[in-house]
């Protein structure tokens, strides 16, 4: 399972990621990425693939710059199959342990949150660090990747991606893959122009970092990060607590209606959510907010999506420390409610299965756990008749024996 994570709140790319992963079936202690390309076929497909004739561009200028600083630089397709793996025969040979070979398959439903995959399925510039690999064998690694895009209809290509120890990530590093990426595009145009065809600008979106702090509190924490060493806490009302949440979950963002249903317990109309909506816009900026549909334009962290993320790895023990209590405990927005309660109820059950006499504990000291009778009778069986917490346990039974009326 992946370790717990070293920051307040996890990436929430990252965290969507490790649920991606998990549901896939991926497991944290496969070794290696699935070859989904043999030899043979691999030869074909590269040839006929568009990226082909701008590979040489990218080793001249990415490629050599990967070998003199003893890393790996990859090209993958749309599908996430690594078409060429370039560096120094001695960092080719560590990395073929972990299966970042030509012909593997790197797609996160494949082989675990890494990111080439994750560049996949986000479509934008991802970087990854060390433990935030969903596989154990990938966390002495890190990597850097942006997606490649056909100048054509904006279509994905693939992914270019720049592999090697933590020191790797750096805003340098990531600024030199995306350079590497769009001079390909560049080199494709210019390509399609000698053949008389026009191609279609590409537009990239402005990012900063933004960290949301929402468990156990009613109003939630918002932390940004302008990425010059600025870093600014606000601290929200409630209503814009449960805007920012509801936004920060849903990656791809929410049309005013969706945002509207998941906000109100009854019908309301729309210019009390747009009202809202300015307000928050004019607090945050508008770089920060977008809209049609609305979202926000930055790397997002939550202290929420953390547990959820640990949850999918099987890592409890990790959820539970990061747990601090309900999500926004006194909002009755549906969509926080679903939330909160979708949240505390895997956490739960997690807990009942865990067999962890500790966590289980953990959980009936907090506020929501105290008269959790189902919980007090699992802590009971898992500790056994020898414990000296067995008396407190039984108290706690016979308590709410008589309180729930049981004969």
């Amino acid at each position: 399972m992946p370790p717990e994570p070293t920051t307040t709140g996890i990436r929430a790319h990252v965290a969507d990621s490790w649920v991606r992963s998990a549901a896939a079936g991926v497991r944290a202690d496969t070794v290696d990425a699935p070859i989904t390309l043999p030899e043979d076929a691999l030869r074909d497909h590269r040839a006929a693939h568009p990226l082909a004739s701008v590979f040489p561009l990218l080793d001249d200028v990415l490629g050599q710059a990967a070998r003199d600083c003893d890393a790996i630089m990859a090209v993958s397709d749309a599908a996430g199959q690594l078409l060429w793996v370039c560096g120094t025969p001695s960092v080719l040979r560590r990395a073929e342990s972990i299966g970042f070979v030509e012909g593997s398959n790197w797609d996160e439903r494949l082989a675990g949150t890494n990111a080439p995959g994750m560049a996949l399925r986000l479509d934008r510039s991802v970087n990854v660090v060390g433990a935030e690999h969903f596989r154990r064998s990938v966390q002495r690694w890190s990597c850097a990747a942006t997606p490649i895009h056909d100048p054509t209809d904006q279509s994905l290509l693939g992914v270019l991606d720049i592999t090697g120890g933590d020191d790797i990530v750096v805003p340098q590093t990531t600024a030199m893959v995306r350079a590497a990426a769009r001079m390909a595009e560049a080199e494709l145009a210019r390509e399609l122009l000698v053949r008389g065809r026009a191609p279609v600008p590409h537009q990239n979106g402005r990012g900063v970092s933004v960290l949301v702090e929402a468990l156990g509190r009613n109003d939630a924490l918002l932390t940004v990060d302008d990425g010059r060493s600025h870093r600014e806490t606000l601290r929200l009302s409630p209503r814009h607590s449960e805007i920012l949440l509801l936004l920060a979950s849903a990656a791809r963002g929410l049309s005013g209606d969706e945002l509207n249903v998941l906000l109100y317990e009854e019908d309301s109309s729309g210019s009390t959510l747009r009202v809202e909506l300015g307000r928050l816009r004019h607090l945050l900026g508008d770089d920060l907010l977008a809209s049609r549909p609305y979202r926000l334009v930055a790397e997002l962290a939550g202290d929420w999506l953390g547990v959820e993320a640990q949850l999918a790895a099987g890592d409890i023990a990790g959820a539970m420390r990061a747990y601090r209590g309900p999500l926004l405990p006194r909002s009755v927005a549906p969509g926080v409610v679903r939330l909160r309660e979708s949240i505390e109820s895997d956490l739960r059950q997690a807990l009942l299965r865990s067999g962890r006499p500790d966590l289980m504990s953990a959980w009936t000291r907090s506020a929501s756990g105290a008269d959790d009778y189902e919980m007090w009778q699992a802590q009971a069986a898992a500790l056994g008749p020898g414990s000296p917490l067995m008396p407190l346990v039984h108290n706690q039974i016979l308590r709410l024996d008589r309180e729930l009326g049981a004969p």
